[in-house]
């Protein structure tokens, strides 16, 4: 199992929820950090936060404004001198039926979900090409896995996102670089709060089972371990996680508990 402590880890959606989260446990291993996400002020909190903020460079972005993000990573990169972990954790969730949701809904799920993360993984992976290592460690989601109601463009996003560093563990395997799936379930953020309903509004409440989902703190602990492990995918969750190898051997029992089961 290979330590992170020391290394260079940049998170995307670092200002709440998992990557906050993240940025405290691992300034606590004395790894170098950038933090970033669309929100300044809520970076430079968490900087303070942590347990070496001298040792966390904030650079805000926004993964929808694909073309800025080539400079991101050159500032990134020259901050530490080099990156050794890609955390793409940031990203939104969605609750609205197909039948009500607006396609600029969507287009934006899939901008900020997929096509932000894979412009921002495609930045960096030169750097990892040409040090001869890396490691790409990408938040999905048990809806990458299986659907559920009210989740369509966002189990469509994250669907994506599996296919997409499937193919590039196995483009770059020859380059040593690792590519690890993280699928949460219910964890105790404000993931439903933030969600868009079907004309882009956000919802602004959350669910009993988000609520009652995994602390962040030990969500967190086994989400840094199955880096550590440099696992392929992790399933992180209570009982739901269960749900992947229902829907490997018994998909249509998996459609009749989900469908009961369905929260907004």
């Amino acid at each position: 199992m290979a330590s992170i402590n020391n290394k260079t880890v940049w998170i995307t959606g670092a200002s709440s929820g998992i990557g906050e989260g993240l940025a405290y446990a691992l300034s606590k291993k004395d790894c170098r950090l950038i933090i970033s996400s669309r929100k300044i002020e809520e970076l430079e909190r968490v900087r303070n936060n942590c347990q070496n903020p001298d040792m966390v460079l904030i650079i805000p972005l926004d993964l929808a404004n694909f073309e800025t993000l080539a400079a991101k990573t050159e500032e990134a990169i020259s901050a530490f001198g080099s990156i050794d972990i890609l955390i793409n954790n940031a990203g939104i969730s969605q609750r609205s039926l197909i039948i009500n949701t607006n396609m600029e809904v969507y287009k934006k799920l899939m901008d900020i979900n997929y096509l932000g993360t894979v412009a921002l993984s495609k930045a960096i992976l030169p750097h990892f090409i040409a040090q001869k290592k890396g490691h790409f460690v990408t938040v999905s989601s048990l809806m990458g896995k299986f659907g559920s109601p009210y989740r369509s463009g966002y189990c469509g996003a994250k669907h994506a996102l599996h296919g997409f560093f499937d193919v590039l563990r196995m483009e770059h395997q020859k380059d040593t670089i690792d590519v690890t799936m993280i699928c949460p379930g219910f964890v105790n953020t404000n993931v439903a709060k933030n969600a868009l309903t079907a004309d882009g509004s956000t919802q602004n409440t959350n669910d009993t089972a988000t609520q009652n989902g995994l602390p962040i703190e030990l969500f967190v602990q086994k989400m840094i371990r199955a880096m550590e492990q440099k696992k392929f995918e992790a399933y992180i969750g209570r009982k739901e996680r269960f749900a992947i190898y229902l829907k490997r051997f018994f998909p249509k029992l998996l459609h009749r508990v989900v469908l009961k089961s369905a929260v907004r």
